[in-house]
């Protein structure tokens, strides 16, 4: 029998008979320094299947997708990669002594006779996966964006009876939103990011050629007693369905089985799992250690290393306990930058491991913004995707950094640039002098010029 099913936050359970693939599975502990849990539980049959799978697949390094504790319980399959830059994750999992695959840029692979997929690595240092279960399409989009990749997978999908669309989508719960301007006044509140999911969702889907949508990579608890204000900003699942458009992409139950031989949809109505606040020393945060001498050191390097940050920001401080730590940046920009004040052992321990985007995700980090509108985009990409897991800090490193995904699909980036709103966008995304822009700029204008295809004004 060939089927999946989806579970737990980002998970699909993909069979043929027996349990073939399994995607982010997430099935153990905590993540984010013990901020986030599980929603809605696991079924032991389903965590019976997840381990019994031939191959795991993890989209990118997040701990609520690739969790360090659930690994040991995987070790019967495969671990399956996107290609990525640098191969971080790949070059980390195999020193730790795993069985790693890296899967070949837009190639289909097939896992079994039933099963298929084809994987697709972004800039932002996640990836997408097309599961082919029997002729029905699963997009498995996770928490990532659409770089340019909807013009050639809404193509693909036509071939394709049934289309089911798994993306993130929900009030920002996600994401850093623990923002404060200097008066301590709260910049983002939860009411105001309660905007329609439904919509959004089946915009997406329709975008990817999806007749099906299924709510994913949403469904965590906030249970640290410094990040709980965050749950206000977990939608119920009631909230993915409210003013759905009609005649779009359906909406289906977030938890179900889908029969790929007679398209039955049958809802798996998981149990919702204890709510149970935690203190931050459970998990070894103390808001009162200070940072020592040897942590500002390592701070300033840190930062100091991803070079572009001098372009958009003053300065960088931290806090921690009773200590503060200035890193200058930027004279010429003293009153613009940002402020953060967190749990030392944490927050060192993102610095020295390269991970700082597990603080902002955790939303117990409070974030001061001086003269500053948001992380994104000069912040937070820079840092935590590009620097951190794509190991590209200097403006060199990044020049070939963005050259590497340009070039893997140069038509699908340029549209999607054409798409988003003219020409002056690529020349903001890429230096004018360089093979990459000669190469948009050719594409650009063959496209633009073809019929109903509209130049913006913008």
């Amino acid at each position: 029998m060939r089927f999946f099913e989806t579970a737990g936050n980002a998970i699909v359970i993909a069979y043929d008979d027996r349990p073939v693939l399994t995607t982010d599975p997430w099935i153990n502990a905590d993540a984010y320094f013990g901020s986030w849990a599980h929603d809605y539980e696991i079924s032991p049959r389903q965590i019976h299947a997840i381990r019994d799978a031939e191959y795991h697949w993890f989209s990118h390094g997040h701990p609520d997708h690739l969790n360090i504790a659930s690994l040991p319980l995987l070790t019967k399959g495969q671990f399956l990669l996107s290609d990525h830059y640098a191969n971080r994750i790949q070059r980390e999992l195999t020193a730790a002594g795993y069985r790693v695959r890296v899967l070949p840029d837009r190639e289909w692979v097939q896992l079994s006779k039933g099963i298929r997929v084809y994987s697709v690595a972004n800039r932002n240092q996640d990836s997408m996966l097309l599961i082919d279960v029997n002729g029905r399409l699963v997009i498995n989009l996770n928490d990532s964006s659409d770089y340019g990749e909807s013009f050639r997978v809404r193509r693909l999908a036509k071939h394709f009876k049934e289309v089911y669309m798994l993306q993130l989508h929900g009030w920002g719960g996600a994401d850093m939103l623990n923002l404060f301007d200097p008066s301590g006044r709260k910049i983002v509140s939860p009411e105001e990011r309660r905007r329609p999911i439904a919509p959004r969702s089946q915009k997406s889907a329709r975008a990817m050629g999806a007749n099906k949508v299924i709510p994913f990579s949403s469904f965590q608890r906030y249970q640290r007693e410094d990040s709980a204000w965050a749950n206000d900003l977990v939608p119920e699942l009631a909230d993915y369905h409210a003013d759905a458009l009609p005649n779009w992409p359906e909406i289906i139950p977030a938890f179900v089985r889908v029969d790929c031989e007679t398209d039955e949809i049958t809802p798996l109505n998981p149990r919702r799992a204890p709510r149970t606040l935690k203190k931050p020393d459970d998990f070894g945060d103390s808001w009162s250690d200070p940072l020592t001498e040897s942590d500002k050191q390592k701070i300033r390097r840190y930062f100091m290393a991803r070079e572009v940050l001098r372009d958009h920001f003053g300065f960088i401080e931290v806090s921690a306990g009773n200590s503060t730590v200035t890193v200058d940046l930027n004279r010429e920009r003293r009153n613009v930058g940002i402020r953060f004040e967190c749990p030392r052992s944490s927050f060192m321990s993102c610095i020295e491991h390269e991970l700082f985007d597990d603080l902002l995700i955790g939303n117990y980090m409070r974030t001061i913004l001086h003269d500053v509108e948001a992380l994104y985009p000069h912040f937070t990409p820079f840092v935590a995707k590009y620097g951190d897991n794509g190991g590209a800090k200097t403006k060199r490193e990044l020049a070939r950094y963005f050259g590497h995904y340009y070039m893997r699909d140069p038509i699908a980036h340029t549209l999607k640039w054409l798409a988003n709103g003219s020409e002056m966008a690529l020349r903001k995304a890429i230096p004018e002098d360089s093979a990459m822009f000669r190469v948009a700029k050719r594409t650009y204008h063959a496209y633009a010029g073809r019929p109903g295809i509209q130049r913006s004004r913008a």
